[in-house]
């Protein structure tokens, strides 16, 4: 982990026009709260680090951007986050953006919860497990042709699988879609995850 990491640099490049504005501002009142505060990638998104542990998170989507507290719940309050997006519902323009003046007190009240030991108590969506994925017929095809790739994917949990497919059929053009499911194959062949570069981040 460090202080600035050149992989959010990367990822605010990557943003939506929108957002990076967004996401550059809550970096700099985050890192601003704290000397001990650092900035790393978890699940391919920005968190921030408090002595080792996560204690906010930021990312951008298509049409919003999102940050929250790890332990939303004790910092915030009770109650599931804002629109189901992070701590302060889903940010569309700086506007959204809680001020310095509202967001320090909450950094601060986050760091002494880590401080003090206490364990996340965040409030926990339940939900119905989704279906296991659909394979497309065209990597359905390639995994027969392909033993070792085939294995893996059938061990592969539910979740790993639907990673793959949806990366494979979400792709718009043909091309990127043949690109994709050249590149599945051969992670899978190699017992990789779709998301096994962020695996050790």
């Amino acid at each position: 982990m460090s202080r600035h990491d050149p992989r959010i640099d990367d990822y605010i490049a990557q943003a939506a026009p929108f957002a990076r504005p967004i996401l550059e501002r809550l970096r700099e009142q985050v890192l601003a709260a704290g000397s001990d505060i650092g900035e790393t990638l978890k699940w391919s998104a920005p968190a921030f680090m408090y002595r080792g542990k996560i204690l906010c998170t930021m990312s951008a989507f298509k049409q919003h951007a999102s940050f929250g507290f790890w332990q939303h719940a004790l910092v915030v309050g009770t109650g599931e986050p804002r629109a189901g997006a992070g701590s302060f519902g889903k940010l569309t323009t700086l506007d959204d953006v809680p001020s310095g003046r509202e967001l320090a007190p909450l950094l601060r009240k986050a760091m002494a919860l880590i401080d003090a030991g206490v364990p996340s108590a965040g409030v926990r969506k339940t939900s119905t497990p989704k279906p296991p994925p659909e394979t497309p017929p065209e990597l359905a095809a390639a995994l027969r042709k392909n033993a070792a790739a085939r294995r893996t994917f059938e061990a592969f949990s539910p979740s790993h699988r639907r990673e793959y497919v949806e990366w494979i059929t979400e792709a718009k053009r043909d091309e990127t879609r043949q690109k994709r499911l050249a590149q599945t194959l051969e992670w899978l062949a190699e017992g990789k995850t779709r998301h096994w570069k962020y695996q050790d981040c």
